[in-house]
């Protein structure tokens, strides 16, 4: 299969562990963190071999790699420390995907707390400026939309587009997350049986807001929960709420078929993604 197919794994041991772990369960491409996500102290990049690692990309052909930011990140914060620290490690997240020669660190903006997204939304565009302006041309920003859970941001497509039109760089890019989506009320079927509480067709809104073209990586996940429910809890593909032929009509869409497809599931034993939902994703798509 040419498509990329691939999940995100533990880099203990090594970066270079990585790719030997998502090689072992079928991935060729995969995503990792830079360090542990619920702490704001990081490793210095020279901690980082990447000769191992560029060897071991060379020898199992995993790539692209992506970075997911840590949890912790909140640019919309009304405690300056917060985005502060936001920014701070942002900053060494994007310095480590150039480090690595990666494609991209996909990053949680935070949340309004309660206050709405046009109270917060140019102090988040300033945060996300600051960032790429202090980091290497080569690193990528990727904004993950919501569930909408808790006030999270980027719940709505149109933000995203906002925050492109305001921010327009080159380096900004976005991730879609299926169970996020399915969560918010984005069907991924024009022909999806579940309807109650949608607020649109996920193509369709993509196409509205001009999207495609800044689309990256795709977090291919199930959803624990209902349709429209605003919660944010991936579960193991075909054992959740979402129907086997909506991922099947969307993550075969054209547009789709040169991204990266990346799992985040639980994984059969609880363990995180494994090669049983590799191999259950690549039954879903074709190249």
């Amino acid at each position: 299969m040419s498509r990329k197919v691939g999940a995100h794994v533990s880099a203990a041991g090594g970066i270079d562990k990585a790719i030997e772990r998502a090689h072992s369960i079928g991935a060729n491409c995969v995503q990792i963190f830079s360090a542990s996500p619920r702490v704001w102290q990081k490793p210095k990049l020279e901690s980082f071999d990447t000769e191992k690692f560029f060897k071991a990309q060379k020898e199992f052909e995993v790539q692209p790699v992506v970075t997911h930011a840590l949890y912790l990140i909140n640019l919309a914060s009304n405690v300056p420390a917060q985005v502060e620290k936001s920014i701070k490690a942002l900053t060494f997240e994007l310095s480590f995907d150039s480090f690595i020669k990666g494609s991209g660190v996909v990053v949680h903006l935070g949340s309004h707390q309660g206050r709405g997204w046009e109270a917060d939304k140019e102090q988040v565009a300033r945060g996300i400026e600051i960032v790429l302006k202090n980091t290497p041309e080569n690193s990528t920003f990727l904004i993950e939309n919501s569930a909408g859970q808790n006030g999270k941001l980027t719940t709505n497509l149109a933000d995203i587009r906002w925050l492109m039109d305001q921010i327009k760089s080159s380096r900004l890019g976005w991730c879609f997350d299926t169970c996020h989506a399915f969560s918010a009320g984005y069907q991924l079927n024009p022909k999806s049986s579940v309807t109650e509480g949608a607020i649109g067709i996920i193509e369709e809104k993509i196409e509205k807001f001009k999207l495609w073209s800044q689309l990256k990586c795709i977090h291919v996940n199930d959803s624990r929960d209902p349709f429209a429910s605003h919660k944010d809890r991936h579960d193991n593909l075909g054992e959740g709420s979402i129907p086997t032929e909506d991922f099947a009509h969307f993550l075969n869409l054209e547009q789709l078929k040169k991204l990266p497809l990346i799992l985040e599931v639980p994984g059969i034993d609880g363990e995180g993604p494994d090669a049983e939902n590799i191999k259950r994703l690549k039954a879903l798509i074709h190249d």
